[in-house]
């Protein structure tokens, strides 16, 4: 079941975990911007904290959410399972930081920055940050500085084991079949390695 739910293409030729992925962010993000709009006449937020301000783009990125990740897919040549990784290292990273949210302005950056993560840990093989850089439409010093910001924002808790894998994958292939799918509040969380079920808190994207 794992392996068809990894491996099934959408009518495009793009792995549906891609898809799917792309739909989340896409409804996570629509949801914070129109919170972030509603609240123009409230005094400013704080900003970022320190550690995450290289995520937040001057203006945001024209290409959408989906298009991105696609050309991420078509240029990283890298497995289904790595885009699994990169959600699960999202939600680890947000779940460490709960007063960041994922708005148009950081979610290009948190994406690329969390594939290219993935991909370093998943892969025997894969391209340097050069090249992701290219791909990701940033500078090389711009993905440099995001992956150390992010595997800090980590803190290096890059390891996956199976059963929270099966995990994610689970509840990616039930928003997946999901005709209309709800918005969700949250990025689904599950318990880290060092975690306990009882103790897992669920990152909160909403601001």
């Amino acid at each position: 079941m794992e392996d068809s739910f990894l491996t099934g293409e959408g009518l495009s030729g793009v792995p549906r975990i891609v898809s799917t992925i792309s739909t989340l962010l896409q409804r996570v993000t629509d949801q914070n911007d129109t919170l972030a709009s509603s609240r123009r006449q409230l005094p400013p937020p704080p900003p970022p904290p320190r550690y995450a301000v290289a995520f937040y783009a001057l203006e945001k990125p024209e290409i959408t959410i989906t298009c991105y990740l696609d050309r991420i897919f078509q240029f990283a040549h890298c497995s289904p399972s790595c885009y699994v990784v990169a959600y699960i290292y999202l939600d680890r990273f947000l779940n460490f930081h709960p007063s960041i949210a994922i708005d148009s302005f950081s979610v290009h950056r948190f994406l690329i920055t969390a594939v290219l993560t993935s991909v370093k840990f998943m892969e025997d093989r894969c391209y340097n940050n050069a090249y992701f850089a290219r791909v990701g439409g940033i500078s090389l010093d711009e993905m440099n500085y995001l992956e150390v910001d992010f595997l800090f924002g980590l803190r290096f808790n890059l390891n996956v084991s199976p059963i929270i894998f099966s995990s994610y994958c689970s509840f990616l292939d039930k928003e997946m079949n999901l005709a209309t799918p709800k918005i969700p509040p949250r990025l689904h969380c599950f318990p880290s390695e060092e975690e306990s079920s009882s103790s897992c808190k669920q990152q909160q994207l909403i601001v």
